[in-house]
């Protein structure tokens, strides 16, 4: 505990405003021992991306020197994480370099797992990436992984069922719920969308798009702000939603929500750019039925405002001996053009450098989408809109579990969605000072 509270101490503003920036003593800095190479190195690589196994063999065909060994793991697995953090701990069996969401970041910086890639490449190739993305992992001026992908978020619809309801892709979330109650009038079978209780992520990027900032730091002291007007208005929303019976609350990704799909029961999803895959992936023959729009605003006459829903980014671990070669590999994955366009041939999401979309893959007309380039009609301007002031914490994913059992609790006639929003906020704020961290509720 003293050792956390030293930590907490040493905690400082970070100078990036979208993701929160620990300098974590050290700060994560590799040594002169770490960095220096052999004219060979051997490195170890644990991913899930699809198609990332193409990458890494164009890799070593092409740097003979410095061999990469895939490990895959399970996609976005929190078990991979404890592993690879036990592993660190322990001092044996981690990997050279790793797969981490943006909203895993802090825990590994918090614990000075990272390796600070500035030194090692990255202060010259960070101008290369879009702002918002290479924020996500940037603490405290120091880039302790290199931006992969993100999901910025459009609205897929369907527009076969829209049309015969004379009904518009709705610009704003009130066009949205009064669209939700003409679809269900027209067909009770069908909603338009639902609310998945275990789904706190997507939670939370509408809780971003609509402009919240759910932490914070002042000082070495963290702001938890989770039950600010902002959620609270996100949650009343789909909670009214759900109290008018104008969307259904099953999971998403589950058979059911597949078999809602297919059968057209589920009308407009606001979801990622690698949305697409999940429906074309599993509602096939919808195809040509489906159109993207850009995302409803709350309000009308300010500024577009977007919001991402995943990512992550490839990081080099403390304790490898062979620093340099591993943030040259992360590098060259995640900016060579040949590698960038074997990771969007698997599906990988949406590009983290600038200019990422052209000439590739997803700049052309989608047949899935009926012939629609959403890509570069919605998906590049949502990019650009991402609001910025969006951070993590070392406990998010804690965080989620206590979102996800407060709406499960709704959904049982224990509550509302805003309480479970509310319960969140106490919970999280216990979370990061069972960690020895200064806190305080509110900005």
């Amino acid at each position: 505990m003293k050792n956390r509270r030293r930590l907490a101490a040493a905690i400082v503003a970070a100078a990036s405003a979208a993701v929160l920036g620990l300098s974590a003593c050290s700060g994560g800095a590799a040594s002169p021992a770490a960095s220096a190479q052999s004219q060979k190195a051997d490195i170890t690589f644990w991913s899930w991306v699809p198609g990332i196994d193409k990458a890494v063999a164009l890799w070593n065909q092409q740097n003979p020197d410095i061999h990469v060994t895939l490990d895959t793991t399970p996609a976005g697995s929190n078990g991979t994480y404890a592993k690879m953090l036990a592993a660190l701990k322990a001092g044996t069996g981690a990997p050279d370099v790793a797969q981490v969401e943006y909203q895993e970041l802090p825990q590994f910086v918090l614990e000075n797992d990272l390796v600070d890639l500035g030194p090692l490449g990255m202060d010259e190739q960070k101008d290369n990436f879009v702002g918002w993305q290479l924020s996500e992992s940037t603490y405290n001026g120091h880039v302790y992984a290199v931006p992969q992908a993100s999901g910025p978020m459009g609205l897929y619809y369907r527009k076969d069922i829209f049309d015969s309801l004379g009904l518009q892709a709705p610009k704003t979330w009130d066009e949205y719920a009064a669209a939700a109650k003409k679809i269900h009038q027209a067909d009770p079978s069908k909603t338009i969308n639902t609310f998945p209780p275990g789904n706190s992520a997507w939670f939370g990027s509408l809780a971003w798009q609509a402009g919240a900032k759910w932490f914070g730091l002042d000082g070495d002291t963290w702001t938890v702000n989770i039950d600010s007007p902002e959620t609270l208005k996100v949650a009343q929303y789909w909670d009214d939603l759900r109290k008018q019976g104008l969307i259904s609350t099953e999971p998403d990704f589950s058979n059911g929500w597949y078999s809602d799909l297919q059968k057209g029961n589920i009308v407009a999803w606001p979801s990622a750019q690698w949305g697409e895959s999940i429906l074309s992936g599993n509602a096939p023959a919808t195809s040509g039925k489906w159109q993207v729009a850009p995302m409803p605003q709350w309000s009308t006459g300010g500024s577009f405002a977007s919001a991402n829903w995943g990512g992550s980014s490839t990081a080099v671990l403390k304790g490898t001996r062979n620093a340099a070669a591993a943030a040259k590999f992360a590098l060259w994955l995640n900016t060579n053009k040949d590698s960038i366009n074997l990771l969007i041939a698997g599906g990988y999401g949406w590009p983290a450098v600038k200019n990422g979309l052209d000439g590739t893959a997803l700049d052309q007309p989608d047949p899935f989408l009926g012939g629609q380039n959403a890509n570069r009609d919605v998906f590049r301007a949502s990019d650009q809109a991402v609001n910025n002031s969006w951070g993590w914490s070392p406990t998010t994913a804690s965080t989620y579990t206590h979102l996800n059992d407060g709406f499960a609790a709704a959904l049982a006639g224990n509550g509302t969605f805003v309480d479970a929003v509310k319960a969140a906020q106490k919970d999280t704020v216990a979370d990061l000072q069972a960690k020895g961290l200064k806190v305080r509720a509110g900005q």
